[in-house]
């Protein structure tokens, strides 16, 4: 189904979880512009929330996350008091206007904290904020998830879990530092499902040292036995220079590109043919739930949580490196954990650098969105001739195809989804249009 085009995929480009992506980030944008963001929030503003709780107990080599050893009790106790600091510094700023739809907590490993420091963080967001029945959803570590906890997030109306799986081949979790037996993950699941909570989410990876074809087989043999709701297929990016906990993998045993591309095909098809709706280019949910829905109705839309049916357009980030994303602002917080807690602590809003998008970032960042997501957009006269000479080659390629003004991306497209989506990045793509800015109405996503 997937023809490998090794010269398309040669350059990599930005996952656009956001656009502009966090490289455009500036640091003249931060804390005084977020203010005026969450002055400028109106009432009926439907509202995601995301609270960033860096720390693990066990830290993997292949990790790319910003995250620590949860090693030492003040150091949590002291990050769990600045981040309730800055749920209620926020929400003192909204004065009440805004409604939470969607509550999710990330890391890291948010189950690094106890079970009780969790109640008491969700208990501080539904105080402070005006939340009625959000979908709350959380990340976890199968290798320390307990019976407490899925007692306490079925307690806590969590509806959704996502795993780091990664694998299951011992010898390859071995190679990656993330030892975690078949049995641990079976334990976590049946736990959760047994009080209720049936929307479980697996992150699995391909591209991992000595991984072959047989052990993806083997592994999502496993996972589609134990039929999570939904699975994200990521490839592993080996960047040691970056992430220095990179190093501990050894690199003379990582499968080439081709290897590469033929796992994520692999994985794609198998996950297709066992009757998972694919998302995008990388999610995989059951026809039944919300991500599914959304993506035949075509509301599918992505942040930094990847591919999402939240159709919040403001997300409010919380924590270290929490980004938030608000109507012509995008911003972060400060990264590194004590330099946040000092910011907090002195009663400022810890957003540290950022992204004014103009109008002009606005409609690409819609054109990106939609040939993610949906596979197809209708673009204006004026991009039209620029776009159908920087995209030529992928249609002569049969990648896609051009219905009057309307880009459609082919069957077989999705490894090039990400390639084409870059060509409209206004600071790094192909597509300038004639005559100047890009127009408004050239983002309008086709339905």
């Amino acid at each position: 189904m997937w023809t490998y085009h090794p010269d398309l995929l040669a350059r990599p480009v930005p996952r656009y979880t956001s656009y502009p992506t966090a490289a455009d980030f500036v640091d003249e944008v931060g804390a005084e512009q977020y203010a005026g963001a969450l002055a400028g929030i109106a009432s009926a503003t439907p509202l995601s929330l995301y609270v960033h709780i860096p720390y693990c107990d066990q830290i993997c080599w292949y990790c790319g996350c910003n995250t620590g050893a949860a090693n030492r009790k003040h150091r949590l106790t002291d990050y769990l008091t600045a981040l309730r600091a800055e749920i209620a510094m926020v929400a003192k700023r909204l004065g009440g206007r805004g409604r939470v739809q969607h509550i999710a907590f990330g890391g890291g490993s948010p189950n690094a904290i106890t079970p009780v420091d969790f109640v008491r963080l969700l208990d501080r967001i539904m105080t402070v904020f005006d939340c009625s029945d959000p979908e709350i959803s959380i990340e976890v570590d199968p290798r320390t998830f307990t019976l407490e906890w899925a007692r306490v997030l079925a307690s806590s109306q969590v509806s959704r879990v996502s795993m780091g799986v990664q694998t299951f081949s011992p010898r390859i979790q071995a190679a990656i530092g993330r030892v975690q037996p078949l049995e641990h993950i079976e334990q976590a699941v049946m736990s959760l499902r047994m009080r209720g909570i049936d929307s479980i989410n697996f992150d699995l990876m391909y591209g991992l040292p000595g991984q072959t074809l047989d052990d993806l087989d083997g592994t999502l043999e496993q996972t589609i036995r134990l039929a999570p709701s939904r699975i994200a297929l990521f490839g592993y990016a080996h960047l040691p220079t970056m992430i220095p906990r990179q190093k501990r993998i050894d690199a003379s045993n990582l499968p080439d590109d081709r290897q590469r591309f033929e796992q994520a095909a692999f994985g794609y098809l198998r996950l297709r043919d066992a009757g998972y709706v694919p998302v995008g280019f990388d999610h995989f949910a059951l026809p039944s739930d919300p991500l599914a829905v959304a993506a035949l109705e075509n509301r599918v839309n992505r942040n930094f949580q990847g591919f999402t049916h939240d159709g919040a357009s403001t997300l409010l980030g919380f924590g270290a490196s929490a980004i938030s994303i608000l109507p012509g602002l995008i911003v972060q917080n400060e990264k590194n954990a004590g330099p946040y807690r000092a910011l907090v602590g002195a009663g400022q809003l810890p957003a540290s650098r950022g992204v004014a998008p103009d109008t002009q970032d606005s409609a690409r960042s819609a054109i990106i969105n939609a040939v993610l997501c949906r596979g197809r957009v209708r673009l204006a006269d004026d991009l039209l001739p620029p776009a159908r000479a920087a995209l030529a080659e992928f249609e002569r390629r049969g990648l896609l195809f051009w219905d009057a003004d309307m880009l459609v991306l082919n069957p077989g497209s999705e490894p090039y989804a990400r390639v084409i989506a870059a060509q409209f990045d206004g600071y790094r793509g192909a597509i300038h249009p004639r005559g100047g800015p890009v127009s408004l109405h050239s983002a309008a996503p086709a339905c």
